[in-house]
């Protein structure tokens, strides 16, 4: 059996092919999709961190999404996962948190998103509650062990082999940590000393997942911070901060060469660089070409409010649809089905969607009642037998 898994952050999703010969491929039954990464690709996760700073679960958030209310996705619709996952005919992957490990749908894809999170474990941490990259995959261990005791060892390990892996998170290590004056990590490093403890924890991270039986693992570059409305109001004439998105190439191309020479040194591991920079950045260059009216600004206006969120209080634009950006920080609805549409595109003409194959369909359960998680940090371990407890 192969799985598919799909991830998504500014972000992107890829069919690679490993050197083993271990290939993620799109059949006719359902793809199983695994999403790690911060709040461009969150789906609730942070909903369920009763402490968090960083959650969406109020109007404006999901007034263009199919249910019309607040989901604790951070936008006005769908995320760029939403949007893949429809692609391949599968309904987007739930959040880690709403599920008990008896669910059947620990057989199926997995959102461990969560709004805040970083590569580095102290970045978000004015957010109280949230799951870092480390959390994440400490998540996902969980949901292994599930399908372990579900499928057994042999079989879960095939779907996880099989399986394609996206990590969409860097962002905020820039945004919320390096970038920030009353941070540490901005005070005590060089830029080139942040980009190597970046990469440091980004190999043993990536190292582990690959220990734990990824292969297939697609991690999105880091889009043109410096153009995002939040930055934009820092500059003296209200254009993109140049400084800024030079870190973000450094970091991306830091982040490829990384990817690389893990490939070299993990027997079957297939682990690529999405390239996320230069789609984004076409829209805020040339947002009409794509429908767009508006790419310096955000849709609600608060580019200079605290949080950068679409608070209630906030005055919506008229048309949504022409703005690349919903708030401060986050791309629109329509948007995301541009950058989507790219993304999905490039795979094609690269040949990484395959036409065959045996992806393990995962067996559909009705959603268990959601946990609620007390206290600051990660949420808590469970068993495969055991419902969570409040």
């Amino acid at each position: 059996m192969a799985a598919l898994a799909i991830a998504v952050a500014v972000l992107a999703v890829a069919m690679v092919t490993g050197s083993s010969g271990v290939a993620a491929v799109v059949t006719a039954n359902k793809p199983v999709i695994y999403i790690f990464g911060d709040s461009m690709s969150d789906v609730g996760n942070n909903n369920y961190l009763l402490l968090s700073l960083a959650k969406s679960d109020y109007p404006w958030y999901g007034v263009d999404y199919e249910t019309g209310f607040p989901t604790g996705r951070f936008t006005n619709g769908r995320t760029i996962g939403d949007i893949m996952a429809s692609k391949f005919g599968v309904p987007p992957p739930p959040p880690f948190m709403s599920l008990y490990m008896t669910d059947d749908e620990v057989l199926g894809g997995v959102n461990f998103a969560s709004g805040g999170a970083g590569l580095l474990n102290e970045t978000g941490i004015y957010f109280v509650q949230y799951l870092s990259f480390d959390n994440q995959i400490s998540s996902f261990e969980e949901i292994k062990n599930a399908m372990i005791a579900k499928i057994g060892k042999k079989a879960a390990e095939e779907v996880v082999n099989g399986a394609i892996f996206q990590v969409g998170l860097g962002s905020n290590d820039y945004i919320n940590n390096f970038l920030r004056p009353f941070m540490a990590d901005g005070i005590v490093y060089t830029h080139e000393e942040f980009i190597g403890l970046l990469m440091d924890t980004m190999d043993r991270q990536l190292t582990r997942l690959y220990h734990l039986g990824a292969r297939n693992v697609w991690f999105s570059g880091l889009a043109p911070l410096g153009c995002i409305p939040s930055q934009r109001v820092l500059s003296d004439d209200g254009g993109c901060l140049d400084d800024v998105n030079a870190y973000a190439v450094e970091f991306n191309a830091a982040a490829k060469n990384l990817l690389e020479r893990l490939n070299a040194k993990l027997p079957g591991a297939s682990m690529s660089l999405a390239d996320c920079y230069s789609i984004v950045m076409e829209l805020i260059e040339h947002p009409q070409k794509y429908g767009f009216e508006t790419s310096h600004t955000s849709c609600c206006d608060v580019d200079t409010t605290v949080g950068g969120l679409c608070l209630p209080t906030a005055q919506l634009c008229d048309d949504r649809t022409a703005f690349v950006f919903w708030d401060a920080y986050h791309t629109s609805d329509a948007a995301n089905q541009v950058i989507a549409d790219r993304l999905y595109a490039d795979m094609v003409s690269a040949g990484a969607v395959q036409g065959k194959g045996n992806a393990t369909a995962a067996a559909a359960a009705p959603a268990a009642t959601p946990r609620v998680v007390v206290g600051g940090g990660a949420a808590p371990s469970m068993n495969a037998t055991s419902p969570p407890k409040p």
